[in-house]
């Protein structure tokens, strides 16, 4: 059996069919399987999405198919995740249960969407080369969005999903200015001048708001062995060109295609959501 991907689509087109009990997780203490915000949607013979598996999500399941059988209580029940659930994560995790009927899908989806994309990781990439689109193609399905700037016109793909936003900027340092707070910053534009512009900018803007906090080079131990000679003449302290790895790619991933350097740089990214 293939289960579909739970997709906010796929939601609200099964809560427009038929009444189900949305449940999410509200809020968690210690170690649990997921955080806040994730759900799941139960109906009589079918479930969409998952708060983690496991006893947890059995209990869970059982409870919102009681609410759509009869009368039951809905709103928040504490769950602790010990040797009553078979589940020796040691955290407990409160989920809120909803009912919803059919006229209601389309305001429950628009609920979830927006909070979904609260909690989108912003993430700003200079350069639309094989790897800028290596690397965009593995944060697609991952909770973040992404802006895609790069100097040249007419570079990016066709057929971008909404989470990812395009932008022709030149010169392409300008478009730092504009950047989302707390953006993660990859840059590997087609020219390494305009790599040091990039970076000089992210550099500036740190040093003016200190809302970057992560700013990433691709390149060699020699190419920024270089840029800091440069940016040092530019006037930027040690501790200032520090804020800046390069390399980029967590430690020990070995290779130079476009993908594996997107898995290494994407793990790197995801420790810092």
């Amino acid at each position: 059996m293939v289960l579909p991907e739970p997709t906010l689509d796929t939601l609200g087109r099964w809560l427009a069919e038929a009444p189900a009990v949305l449940v999410t997780v509200r809020r968690t203490q210690g170690s649990v399987p997921r955080e806040a915000g994730t759900w799941m949607a139960v109906w009589r013979e079918r479930v969409l999405g998952t708060i983690g598996g496991g006893h947890l999500e059995f209990d869970a399941i059982a409870h919102a198919r009681s609410l759509l059988a009869g009368p039951g209580e809905e709103g928040e029940r504490r769950f602790a995740l010990g040797p009553s659930l078979g589940q020796c994560c040691g955290g407990v995790v409160f989920l809120g249960f909803e009912r919803v009927a059919p006229h209601a899908a389309a305001r429950v989806v628009a609920a979830l969407h927006a909070a979904h994309e609260a909690q989108r990781m912003p993430v700003a990439l200079f350069g639309s080369g094989h790897v800028g689109r290596a690397i965009v193609r593995a944060l697609v399905p991952l909770p973040v969005r992404v802006h895609w700037i790069d100097s040249r016109d007419e570079v990016f793909p066709a057929g971008l999903p909404p989470q990812v936003r395009t932008e022709h900027s030149a010169p392409v340092e300008a478009a730092v200015r504009d950047l989302d707070a707390r953006s993660r910053v990859l840059v590997m534009s087609f020219s390494h001048a305009e790599d040091l512009e990039v970076i000089a900018a992210c550099l500036r803007r740190q040093r003016a708001h200190g809302d970057l906090p992560f700013v990433g080079l691709i390149g060699s131990k020699s190419k920024w062995a270089a840029f800091g000679h440069r940016l040092e003449a530019r006037g930027f302290a040690a501790g200032e060109i520090a804020h800046v790895t390069c390399p980029i790619g967590v430690p020990g991933v070995v290779g130079k295609e476009p993908p594996v350097i997107a898995a290494a740089v994407v793990a790197q990214l995801l420790q810092f959501r």
